[in-house]
């Protein structure tokens, strides 16, 4: 395995060190004191101060109450919301293979249809549900919920 030769980095750290001591002879300038972008502001009252500027026109106005109305705020009294009606319950489902009859389960939620009527989604997981519940006395599942649905 050859060996690296030591003195191959010198003429790089030599040349870093003359651009080094080049660089900071250079003489610094100052910022005058019309520099738009210097971050230092003057103490106010100081000569070097300006008046502080007028808002600009294209700002809006403050906002001023009509009629004093912020003295009187009327707040609106808390209504009670109305109990649900709880659900009706379709008839009892007539199983099509073995003709029993299976009552309806009550939903668990209340129905998301207008005015609280069952929703053909509502229905349908009702339908699902009553199947998984039933199990083997349901008959065939499909044949169950297709019924059940087109109640």
């Amino acid at each position: 395995m050859p060996r690296a030769n030591p003195f191959a980095l010198y003429p790089v750290l030599l040349a870093s060190l003359v651009l080094t001591v080049a660089g900071s002879a250079m003489p610094a300038h100052a910022q005058s004191k019309n520099d738009p972008y210097s971050i230092i502001v003057p103490e106010p009252g100081s000569p070097d101060s300006k008046p502080e500027p007028k808002p600009e026109p294209w700002l809006a106005p403050k906002y001023k109450s009509p009629r004093g109305t912020r003295e009187h705020i009327s707040v609106p009294h808390p209504t009670a919301p109305r109990a649900p009606t709880p659900p009706k319950l379709p008839p009892p489902i007539v199983v099509p293979e073995t003709g029993r009859v299976l009552p309806n389960l009550p939903t668990r939620r209340s129905p998301s249809g207008p005015h609280g009527t069952e929703s053909f989604q509502d229905r349908a997981a009702r339908c699902a549900h009553q199947a998984g519940v039933y199990g083997p006395a349901a008959g065939n599942p499909s044949a169950y919920i297709n019924t059940c649905i087109n109640q």
